[in-house]
Formats: C-alpha cells, structure tokens, sequence
C-alpha cells in the first residue's frame, strides 16, 4: 500500500501544468495584465484570473503580487515565466515547421561527394527556387546506392554509356587536366608538362586502381611524360578533398570538368596548360559521362520529372559536352 501511495506522490509532483494554463500565465505575465491578456486569448479577465489560480495551486507557489489596478511578478513567477516563454516560442518554431512541411513533396537524389560539393550544390537553389513545394535530399556516398532498395528516387552517376541503361539521361562529358591555385605559380612557375617535376601533385588514393580517371599516370603518358617523378605527392581519400588542397597551394591537382569549372571562371584555379587543347581530349576518359538515372517507382512524378529537366538544362547551359 505505501508503494501504491509513493507513485501516486510521485505522480502528482511530476505533473505538468496544461498548455493552456501555461499560454494564459505566458500572456498575462508579459502584458502584465489580466484583462489585455485575455483580450490577446479572445477569454474574459475573469477566465484568466481562473487559469492563473488554478496553475498557482497546481505548482504550489504565488506567481502574481496582485496590486490595485496592477500586477508583479513574484520571484517565483519571474522564474516560471522564463522557462514558460521559451517552452512556447520552441513549441510555436517546430509547429510553423511542420506546417510549412505540410503539403512538401520529398525528392531524394544521391550522387558521389566530389559531384555534390562542387557541382551540385551550389547549383541548387536554381531549382528549389523554382520549385520551393519540392523537398530535395542529397545523399552522398562513395559507394554505388541501390535506388528501389535504399528508397532514392534520382542518381547521379559518372558511368560508361554502356553500363548507365537506355533510359538514362546524359548530362555531360568530362575532360581531364591540371589546374592549380595562382599563387602556386608564383613561386614555381608551370610553364610546360614537363616542369611538374618541380611540384607537389594532389593525387586520388586509390590502390587497386578502381578509378583510373582519377590518376596522373594516364594524363603524364599521353604528354610522353610516363617517367616524371614530381617533388612529391599527397594522397587523399576523396576527389572533394584534393580540390580544396589544390586552391590552398598545397600542390598541382588533376581538374575534372565540369566540377572546376566555377573555380576557374572565377580564377580561384587555372589551368596552366589551358583545358582545351588534344592532350586534355585524350586524357579524358572517353567512354564516361554523366548521367541522370531515375528509381523505376519513381518515374512519372512531376518532381522528378521537373528535377531531371532541371540537371538537363542546367548542364545544357554550360556546354560542357563538346
């Protein structure tokens, strides 16, 4: 029986005042005043007065020193009120949230980081811009994610035609070759191939030459340079790893268009040996692409369809496939 009457204590002490207690106390304590805070409620001053008696019997304290035609908080009811105005003002932000997701259609696109960090995201608000009811979610991983099996509903792969399916969606090319941050030329001029001798070269860490595309030995063979040895090298695990060493002049990187392209037009990189020319042709890796694959369940919705034809354009207007 003492048990029963512990819990029961227990019970009693830890229970909360209602929320419309609390929104009655919040209101007549800013205002300070029964009567405007009913007026903000749409209740009479006699219903406010009611709730405030009733949450000072339920919490056991004076919250009001109640003055002719005024009222104070108490020690006590300044103290309350603190934590009643911020509990409310985190209730209202998570109710306008979920009232603005209300109604949202959810769009969910996975791709590789090095695409996500440099082409797609700062792309981006092109389209939510455009399309501000379509929740886009952007899962980036370095593994190839199953669409129906992980619930996406977009890919972004760098593929080999023959390997991305009919039904996908090319984007663009891609062109290889060394870019830099201006300031590393400064101190060590790039002025042929050959003077990568005399530099640090950002390279893709990857052992079992899983990436080809990646590397330097296929782009220095085309230049006759099979045999250079630079000043060093630094390995990394992530191609969105090299670029930001490359721009803070840690050493020469192999650019991949189209993810360096907003970087040298706006001349955080360049190209010492320029991007155009046959060597950057045959370094490139021909048989690869860009491409937009859509989940089988998820074709035919308009988010989908918008998004797709968003990339498309996007890339369309960058010219990147000659």
């Amino acid at each position: 029986m003492r048990s029963e009457n512990a819990n029961s204590d227990a019970t009693a002490t830890t229970r909360l005042p209602s929320l419309d207690l609390l929104r009655g106390f919040e209101a007549a304590a800013r205002l300070l005043s029964f009567t405007r805070a009913g007026q903000e409620l749409h209740l009479s001053q006699s219903a406010v007065s009611r709730q405030i008696q009733e949450l000072e019997q339920q919490l056991g304290l004076t919250l009001f020193k109640r003055r002719h035609r005024a009222l104070e908080l108490t020690e006590a009811g300044r103290e309350f009120y603190a934590a009643a105005s911020k509990a409310l003002a985190i209730m209202r932000d998570v109710v306008d949230g979920l009232r603005a997701q209300r109604g949202k259609r959810r769009l969910s696109v996975t791709t590789t980081h090095s695409f996500a960090a440099l082409w797609l995201i700062p792309r981006l608000a092109g389209f939510t811009h455009d399309h501000p009811d379509v929740d886009v979610r952007i899962s980036a991983d370095t593994r190839i994610q199953d669409l129906e099996r992980d619930g996406l509903d977009v890919g972004i792969r760098h593929w080999a035609a023959s390997r991305a399916g009919a039904d996908a969606v090319r984007l663009f090319g891609e062109r290889v070759f060394p870019v830099c941050s201006p300031k590393l030329l400064k101190k060590t001029p790039l002025r042929q191939p050959a003077d990568l001798r005399r530099h640090v070269l950002l390279q893709y860490d990857d052992p079992d030459g899983r990436h080809p595309w990646l590397h330097w030995k296929p782009w220095l063979e085309v230049e006759g340079l099979a045999d250079l040895r630079p000043a060093g090298r630094l390995l990394f695990s992530g191609y969105e790893q090299i670029i930001p060493a490359a721009i803070a002049g840690h050493g020469v990187a192999l650019g991949r268009t189209p993810l360096v392209r907003d970087l040298l037009a706006e001349g955080t990189l360049v190209a010492p040996f320029g991007h155009s020319g046959d060597s950057a042709r045959a370094s490139s890796a021909t048989a690869r692409a860009y491409f937009a694959i859509v989940a089988p369940r998820a074709a035919g919705r308009s988010e989908v369809e918008a998004f797709v034809t968003w990339l498309r354009n996007a890339a369309a207007r960058e010219d990147l496939s000659s």
